[in-house]
C-alpha cells in the first residue's frame, strides 16, 4: 500500500469520526432544544395559570369593592332619608297649633310638677308655662318646646323638652322606622 492509500484511509476514518461527532452533536442539540421547548411550555402554562388566578382574584376584589360601595351608598341614602324624617318631625312639632302646644305642656307639667321647684322653657313658651305651672319660673332654655323641671338646689334636673323626647323616641324606634321606610 502506498502513502496515498494510507492518507485516504486516515481521511475516511477522520471523516467518519466527524460525521459521527456531528450526528451526536445534532442529537444532543435536538435533545437540548426539546427540553428547552418542554421547559418553555411548562413555564408558559404556569404563567398562564397564575395570570388566570390573578384575574379571578382581581375580579373578586373588584366585585367585593363594588358591592361594598353599593352598600355604603345605600346606607348613606337611608341615613339621609332618616335624617329628613327626623327633621320633618322637628318641623311638625314646631308648627303645632297653640292649642295643641298648651295641651302638651299642661300634660307634662301636671305629671311632673311635684318633682321640682323650678321650671324652664323656651322663650316662645314662657308666658304659657308661667300660666300653667305653680313652680318658680327660672328662665329660658334653648329647645323647640317642652320644659325642664329642677329641684330647689339644682341637683336634680328633669328634661322634658321636645328635643330630648323626640331624640329618645327616634333612638328607640329607629329600626321600626327604617323597616317601615325601607321594607
Amino acid at each position: 500500500m502506498g502513502l496515498e492509500t494510507v492518507i485516504k484511509d486516515i481521511m475516511d476514518a477522520a471523516q467518519a469520526n466527524v460525521t459521527m461527532v456531528n450526528a451526536e452533536a445534532d442529537a444532543e442539540v435536538s435533545q437540548i432544544l426539546d427540553e428547552a421547548r418542554q421547559s418553555a411550555k411548562k413555564i408558559m402554562g404556569d404563567r398562564l395559570a397564575k395570570a388566570e388566578d390573578d384575574i379571578k382574584r382581581l375580579r373578586q376584589q373588584e366585585t367585593s369593592s363594588a358591592n361594598l360601595e353599593v352598600k355604603r351608598a345605600t346606607l348613606n341614602a337611608r341615613k339621609e332619608v332618616l335624617d329628613k324624617v327626623y327633621d320633618n318631625s322637628v318641623e311638625s312639632i314646631v308648627a303645632l297649633p297653640a292649642e295643641k302646644q298648651e295641651e302638651l305642656l299642661k300634660a307634662i307639667i301636671e305629671q311632673n310638677e311635684g318633682n321640682g321647684s323650678k321650671i324652664y322653657s323656651n322663650k316662645d313658651s314662657e308666658e304659657l308655662v308661667r300660666k300653667l305651672s305653680s313652680l318658680e319660673y327660672a328662665g329660658n332654655v334653648d329647645c323647640i318646646g317642652g320644659v325642664v323641671i329642677e329641684n330647689n338646689d339644682g341637683t336634680i334636673r328633669l328634661d322634658y323638652t321636645y328635643d330630648i323626647i323626640l331624640k329618645n323616641v327616634n333612638e328607640q324606634s329607629l329600626k321600626q322606622t327604617s323597616d317601615i321606610l325601607f321594607g
